[in-house]
C-alpha cells in the first residue's frame, strides 16, 4: 500500500520509521517532510495546511492511508477533508481534535464527566482574569486557549506574574489568537506522566508510559518548549496507577467523546499529574507527542499500519498491543537560543554515525540537505534516541549518542532522565 505522512517534525520522522518497518507498505510519501525524513519516505514540498494541495496529491497518487500527525491540520479538518474525498485518514476528525484544540472544551468535558483534573476558571475577557487573579490561590497556571505549539502555558508563583502573563496571552497575543480565550487553573505538583494512547471510537489501547522534559534548561529552569528530551517507560507509572487511570481518565474520555457526538478515532495523550490526591489530567494532546512518539514507537512490538487501520475501521479489540520489554531515552540536540532567537543554516556532521547501529536512532526535527549536506533549519534539531535493557542504559547510550554529532550552537539539557536516579534512590 502507499501512505501519505502529513508533518515535517521529530514525530513525523519516528512515524515514518514505523511505517517503513511494515511489511504492508511499499511507498511512502511525507508532506512536506524533513532531510531526515526523506532517507526513508519521498518528500513533497506541501505545507501541513494546504488541505486542497494535499487531498489532490493523494488522489493523483491513489493514496491508500493519509496519516495526520501534527495539531493544525487535525484541528483544522484535514481528516474531514479526506474522507469526503474518499480517501482514508488516521486522526480525529475536526469535532474530536478539539479536545486538543480549545482547553477550555476540555476542561469543561472533565467536569461534566467528572474526570480528575485541576480546578479552573474559563475567561474571554482580561479584565474578568485579572479581577480573578486579585484573590486566587497562589501560584497558578495560565494557558492560552487553543494551540500554541506546546508554549501556551504560563506557570505564575506571584500576583504580578500572573497580571502580565494575562496581558502577554489575550492582551499582547503572544500565542496569537491562541489566547483569545485562556484557562486559569489551580497549580498541580507531582511527577508528570505522559501517557500516549490509541482509540477507535469506543475501544482504547494505552501505549507504554513516557515523561516529558518541557523547560529550556537544566533542572527545569526556563521557558516552556516543545520539548527538550523524554524517557519511557515512567519508573512512576505503577499498575495501581494504570488501573485507577483505565477506569476513572482513559475509558471515561472516550465514551465522554462518544457522548457529546465527537467520535473520537486516532491517538489521544494524556498528560497526567500524580499528586497526593491521585492521578489528575494536565492536557489532552489529539496526536502522537513530540518527542514522547520517538521513545515509544522504537519500543512498540506490532505493525504500526495494523492498528491505524483497526482505529479507522473499530476493530482496535482485535489488537493485542504490545511493546518490548526495555527503556528509552530520547535528548533533544536544540539550536542555542531555542525556544527564542536562534541560527539556522549551520552545518551537521557525524550523521553517519547511526547507520546500521540497531539500537540509537537520530530523529530529524528542523533540518535541511542541500548537496549531500545535511543543515540546522529550526530551533529542535535531532532527537537522539537510544534503547537499553533499563532506563539507566538507555539514559547512558542516549548521551553518549549525542557526542557522535556536531553543529555550531548545539545545546541541550544534560538531566534528561535524572528523575530515573530519583526512583532508584526511592526503591
Amino acid at each position: 500500500m502507499k501512505v501519505l505522512i502529513i508533518g515535517s517534525g521529530g514525530r513525523e520522522h519516528a512515524i515514518a520509521m514505523s511505517v517503513k518497518r511494515s511489511k504492508r507498505v511499499e511507498k511512502i510519501y511525507c508532506a512536506p517532510g524533513n532531510a531526515g525524513i526523506a532517507q526513508l519516505a519521498e518528500c513533497v514540498p506541501i505545507g501541513a495546511m494546504e488541505f486542497d494541495k494535499q487531498v489532490a496529491f493523494a488522489k493523483e497518487k491513489e493514496i491508500d492511508l493519509v496519516i495526520v500527525a501534527p495539531d493544525d491540520p487535525l484541528a483544522g479538518g484535514l481528516v474531514d477533508e479526506m474522507e469526503k474525498a474518499g480517501i482514508r485518514a488516521f486522526g480525529p476528525r475536526k469535532n474530536a481534535a478539539v479536545l486538543e484544540g480549545s482547553k477550555a472544551f476540555s476542561k469543561d468535558l472533565m467536569k461534566k464527566y467528572q474526570i480528575p483534573t485541576a480546578a479552573y476558571e474559563n475567561f474571554d475577557d482580561p479584565e474578568e482574569a485579572m479581577k480573578y487573579l486579585e484573590t486566587a490561590k497562589l501560584p497558578v497556571v495560565l494557558k492560552a486557549d487553543g494551540l500554541a505549539l506546546g508554549k501556551g502555558v504560563l506557570i505564575c508563583k506571584t500576583r504580578e506574574e500572573a497580571m502580565e502573563g494575562v496581558r502577554k496571552i489575550m492582551l499582547d497575543k503572544q500565542f496569537g489568537s491562541a489566547g483569545n480565550k485562556m484557562v486559569i487553573e489551580e497549580f498541580m505538583t507531582g511527577r508528570e506522566v505522559s501517557v500516549l494512547s490509541f482509540v477507535d471510537g469506543k475501544t482504547i489501547k494505552t501505549m507504554t508510559s513516557a515523561q516529558d522534559h518541557k523547560r529550556a534548561r537544566d533542572g527545569d529552569q526556563g521557558l516552556n518548549t516543545g520539548g527538550m528530551g523524554t524517557f519511557s517507560p515512567s519508573p512512576f507509572y505503577t499498575e495501581e496507577i494504570d488501573a485507577f487511570c483505565q477506569e476513572r481518565i482513559y475509558q471515561p474520555t472516550v465514551d465522554a467523546m462518544a457522548k457529546e457526538g465527537r467520535k473520537f478515532q486516532g491517538v489521544i495523550f494524556f498528560g497526567l499529574m500524580l499528586t497526593e490526591d491521585g492521578p489528575k489530567v494536565l492536557e489532552y494532546n489529539a496526536r502522537f507527542g513530540d518527542p514522547e512518539a520517538q521513545v515509544v514507537l522504537p519500543r512498540m512490538k506490532n505493525d504500526i499500519i495494523d492498528v491505524m487501520e483497526a482505529c479507522i475501521d473499530g476493530t482496535l479489540d482485535q489488537i493485542d498491543l504490545q511493546f518490548e520489554d526495555n527503556a528509552a531515552v530520547c535528548v533533544i540536540l536544540a539550536s542555542d537560543g531555542y525556544p527564542e532567537k536562534y541560527e539556522k543554516g549551520l552545518e551537521i556532521t557525524g550523521l553517519e554515525r547511526f547507520d546500521g547501529k540497531e539500537d540509537y536512532y537520530c530523529f530529524h526535527a528542523g533540518t535541511k540537505e542541500e548537496n549531500g549536506r545535511f543543515y540546522t533549519n529550526g530551533g529542535r534539531v535531532l532527537g537522539i534516541t537510544a534503547l537499553g535493557g533499563d532506563l539507566k542504559e538507555a539514559r547512558k547510550n542516549a548521551y553518549l549518542a549525542t557526542e557522535w554529532v556536531e553543529f555550531d550552537n548545539k545545546y541541550m539539557r544534560h538531566d534528561i532522565g535524572n528523575a530515573i536516579m530519583e526512583a532508584d534512590k526511592m526503591s
